[in-house]
């Protein structure tokens, strides 16, 4: 009997420190991935997108920069009346009943409304604030701005709604103008309803900035003259491109027809596309003389 309880014993000790040390690896090992896996079942993101980096000229002059907007985002679980908010959103957007009961009826843990809710005007994200409408949120977006509005367009280029780079410039050095995005984060529960937990803040992070050789008071001198062109002869094309014959570096570049980069969907693809200077095929001219002289 001595031995079998012994036996018993041993086994139950065994599992005891079995369990010990299960909890231990839980608790202590463990804990870090595991929190991690609890933080994701529970959190939700309010993305906050990040500044594009801003393009300046040799001098500093800004030729591309960013002005700070609102856009509409719902989190369709958190509505309880998504009748009223859907009216009172849709009064507000100008948008139709139909469309916006879609959007708050959504089974999604967030609903951005686009693109009726994307760079809201200021006075339009005030009349939304002022509801204080349960599951709405505005969240700040940046948005790209050409100050100079025509001026160096084809090679500037522009961007989409997402400020994603589409042309010229803007596409080509894509990757570092856009920055990344940043976040605020909540808590809630598996049916959507908020937890009453601190929310996180992730600050997004701009892109780099990119500086040019263009020189500002040339290239305003380029588009003014190349303007002047098209008035007096009435013709359909010009061109024109200033460099510095010590370095190459190009200095002014431009052509007509232009567009304007922040309503370039008014333009036809040949007029966005077709940056004459570069696309262009022309005669040498007094460049060639070198080369009549040396034979």
């Amino acid at each position: 009997m001595n031995a079998r309880m012994k036996v018993v014993l041993v086994g139950i000790l065994f599992f005891f420190f079995l369990i010990i040390g299960k909890v231990f690896y839980i608790q202590v090992i463990s804990y870090q991935k595991l929190n991690q896996y609890a933080t994701s079942l529970w959190s939700r993101n309010l993305p906050l997108e990040a500044n594009r980096g801003i393009i300046y000229d040799r001098n500093g002059v800004v030729l591309a920069g960013n002005i700070t907007t609102t856009s509409l985002v719902l989190i369709p679980n958190q509505i309880e009346d998504k009748e009223t908010t859907a009216k009172q959103l849709a009064d507000i957007l100008g948008v139709s009943y139909q469309d916006m009961y879609a959007h708050v009826s959504k089974k999604t843990s967030i609903e951005r409304v686009h693109p009726e809710g994307r760079r809201l005007s200021n006075e339009i994200a005030d009349q939304i604030s002022a509801l204080k409408l349960e599951g709405v949120y505005l969240v700040k977006e940046s948005k790209r701005e050409y100050p100079y509005d025509t001026y160096l367009s084809h090679t500037l280029g522009f961007v989409g709604i997402d400020n994603q780079g589409l042309s010229g410039l803007e596409l080509i050095y894509d990757k570092y103008l856009t920055g990344s995005y940043g976040a605020i984060k909540y808590f809630s529960d598996a049916k959507g309803n908020r937890l009453e937990l601190s929310q996180v803040y992730e600050k997004p992070q701009d892109g780099m900035n990119l500086t040019l050789t263009i020189d500002f008071e040339l290239q305003e001198a380029l588009e003014r003259e190349l303007d002047n062109v098209i008035s007096l002869y009435q013709a359909d094309q010009a061109y024109g491109i200033a460099m510095d014959p010590n370095s190459g570096a190009i200095l002014a570049i431009s052509s007509r027809p232009n567009f304007s980069p922040t309503h370039y969907q008014d333009y036809t693809e040949e007029e966005i596309n077709r940056n004459l200077p570069i696309w262009m095929t022309y005669e040498p001219g007094s460049t060639f003389k070198n080369v009549d002289t040396f034979w």
